[in-house]
């Protein structure tokens, strides 16, 4: 187990961690106990009530976050044609087709997602296991294999981001840096929280927001109130 500073150990006795907080007050209570000199990512952990192993309860996706996520995401599209136009147009780091997929092939990976129009995968499937180990792989259900690439590429600038149930049916997700105000913070966290519930596979029974928490990349874990959200 991993040995925490002795900021941190002074930090975390000041915070009872069995209390739950309002969403605003949790995003207070990280600010306060952050301890870092960089501008942290915030991010949310949610315990989910469903059993992954199970093909009817696997949940995957993405949305884009009211304020974004407070990072600059750099896209790489693989596409032709008029739809690499139409990706440069819209703002994409890195456009091509067989030169960029050799170019990964050697171990380029100097980009955060990747885009692919349908056309494409049948090449850019030979990226697999380079690509899968580090969630780069396009995938439908994210809305990264798509010939709108146009919005896709816009929608990953404004602050998308891509959550998927691991296996012990937790989800991890980014709401935003601690820089940004708190309304902007619980605003993002809102609006990931209500994709997720409408998200609840059908098959899912009893609690399903089982644990919520908040925390920043160097701080402690906060608790969350989310009993005023529909099920």
């Amino acid at each position: 187990m991993a040995k925490r500073g002795k900021k941190y150990e002074d930090t975390v006795k000041q915070i009872d961690r069995d209390k739950v907080y309002a969403a605003k007050d949790a995003i207070q209570t990280v600010r306060d106990a952050s301890i870092a000199n960089f501008d942290e990512t915030v991010e949310v952990a949610l315990r989910l009530g469903i059993d992954p192993k199970k093909a009817d309860q696997q949940l995957r996706g993405a949305m884009v976050l009211p304020h974004g996520t407070g990072k600059t995401q750099r896209v790489l599209v693989f596409a032709k044609g008029e739809k690499a136009t139409e990706a440069e147009n819209a703002g994409a780091d890195f456009v091509g087709e067989e030169d960029l997929i050799n170019k990964v092939t050697q171990g380029w990976l100097d980009f955060d997602v990747v885009v692919a129009t349908p056309d494409m995968m049948a090449q850019v499937g030979k990226l697999g296991r380079v690509l899968g180990p580090k969630g780069l792989m396009p995938n439908p259900k994210t809305g990264t294999v798509t010939f709108e690439v146009e919005k896709a590429v816009q929608d990953i600038k404004a602050g998308k981001v891509e959550y998927r149930v691991d296996k012990s049916g937790n989800v991890h997700a980014p709401i935003g840096k601690l820089s940004f105000e708190d309304e902007k913070l619980v605003e993002n966290f809102n609006a990931l929280v209500d994709t997720l519930v409408k998200a609840k596979p059908a098959a899912a029974k009893g609690t399903y927001l089982k644990n919520v928490s908040v925390t920043s990349t160097m701080g402690p874990g906060i608790k969350v109130d989310v009993s005023g959200f529909k099920l």
